[in-house]
């Protein structure tokens, strides 16, 4: 029961954490202000983490190693590369809908990782756009895309749906899954009709 409980206070650590590190940015928070957000004493959270460094370290691979292992998975399927593309789109959004904080962490506040995390972030991202570039790459190879630049189509990708964490709220007149249908018509089919 200890062990759960631990675990719980843990996990309430790292969520409350990636909502003011999003808020004020990984170096604005301060120990004081994670405890004061938790309900605890700067020094009762040394008992469930090692220092804030372990945090954003724990919340940009979480996201990254999600990124990776999702990217794995889509490649396997026996699917065209654009089901491929869209999949990877809705795994974008989805987790921004649902883990906005933690996203914009690892979109924001990865610089602030120290040393070989921070070598080990880059190359995980290096290593998931050049995984997503293929995919774009095989696309067009396969006929199934335009033959445009792959580099161009997927920063255009990911430019284009980062901006979900800062506008997306439930309520704005679109559902998640309208969001998603949306995004992907744009960014694989255009505006014009």
């Amino acid at each position: 029961m200890a062990k759960k409980t631990k675990s719980n206070k843990r996990q309430l650590i790292l969520e409350e954490a990636a909502k003011l590190f999003k808020a004020r940015g990984f170096g604005g928070t301060s120990m004081r202000d994670l405890g004061a957000q938790v309900g605890m004493e700067a020094a009762s959270m040394y008992n469930h983490i090692n220092s804030k460094d372990e945090i954003l370290e724990i919340i940009c691979f979480q996201i990254s190693d999600t990124y990776i292992s999702q990217l794995a998975e889509i490649e396997q399927t026996a699917t065209s590369y654009v089901e491929k593309i869209k999949a990877l789109i809705r795994l974008h959004i989805r987790l921004m809908i649902e883990d906005g904080a933690a996203v914009s962490v690892a979109n924001n506040d990865w610089k602030y990782l120290t040393n070989d995390k921070l070598e080990a972030f880059k190359q995980a991202r290096k290593n998931y756009e050049k995984g997503f570039a293929a995919l774009i790459e095989q696309g067009i190879a396969a006929g199934e895309l335009q033959p445009v630049n792959a580099s161009v189509a997927l920063f255009t990708i990911l430019s284009a749906v980062r901006w979900v964490e800062l506008w997306y709220r439930p309520g704005r007149g679109i559902t998640a899954e309208e969001l998603e249908e949306n995004i992907i018509t744009l960014l694989l089919n255009g505006l014009a009709k």
